[in-house]
């Protein structure tokens, strides 16, 4: 018996890329799952791919403190209990700061920095009264190191980062984990939310680069994280970094 099966696992941002393929690697593992994203049409259908497995979806922004709320009580009166939450949605419009473009710097502040509050924040009082868990956020190698044109999301992801190490010393006597896992550029739909539509071609252009080393499949991610929530309680690994072979940063 793997140290997932039966694990409850709530993942947000579930309804594609590193979500969806974490949801499918997990439920192989025997976890019992709640799957959170905003698109209901794709978690339905991501629900009908895995039909003997405990899994049940509600649709919810991370940006929404409540909605996010409401998919941890859900957990919790399905199980009585989380033992991992995953926070993966995410989003990267990348433009120079000279663009000034305030609606999408409000957009990553909102979702990629106050999204992973809003999980910690809706889990944390359970794990402290479980006197155990475990806390994931997907962060990126943009959370370790700084590039042009990416000046905000590097900035909301080092942000992610520091909470994280944060809550990893806050927690530890209370046996709570955190882990980031940091890729470096996934094939995923993390592109679309790029309005530049030059910048947008030249990502989506290297995402498809797979069999070329420069990109990873989202598959790749979902083992890290099997990997991660898979081992004993008495270890913590705190970050992974996990590049496409031949990427540059």
């Amino acid at each position: 018996m793997s140290n997932i099966q039966d694990k409850v696992v709530v993942i947000m941002g579930a309804s594609s890329g590193i979500g969806e393929a974490t949801t499918k690697k997990l439920a192989q593992e025997g976890a019992k799952l709640v799957i959170a994203a905003r698109r209901e049409d794709r978690l339905k259908a991501l629900v009908e791919t895995l039909p003997n497995t405990e899994i049940t979806y509600a649709v919810a922004d991370v940006s929404n403190r409540e909605e996010v709320q409401a998919v941890a009580d859900l957990a919790v009166e399905k199980y009585s209990r989380i033992d991992v939450l995953f926070n993966n949605a995410g989003v990267m419009p990348t433009a120079p700061l000279s663009e000034t473009r305030f609606d999408e710097w409000r957009q990553m502040l909102d979702i990629n920095i106050m999204g992973v509050l809003n999980g910690i924040a809706a889990v944390l009082p359970l794990m402290k009264k479980q006197r155990s868990g475990h806390i994931i956020a997907t962060d990126s190698v943009a959370g370790h190191v700084v590039y042009p044109g990416s000046a905000v999301y590097c900035g909301t992801k080092f942000a992610v980062r520091a909470i994280m190490e944060g809550l990893r010393q806050e927690e530890r006597e209370n046996n709570i984990r955190s882990t980031i896992i940091s890729p470096g550029a996934v094939s995923t739909e993390l592109y679309t939310t790029i309005n530049d539509p030059k910048n947008r071609e030249w990502v989506r252009d290297l995402m498809s680069k797979g069999a070329e080393g420069l990109s990873l499949k989202s598959s790749d991610i979902a083992d890290a994280v099997a990997y991660v929530i898979s081992t004993p309680d008495t270890v913590s690994v705190s970050e992974i970094l996990i590049r496409p072979t031949k990427q540059v940063v």
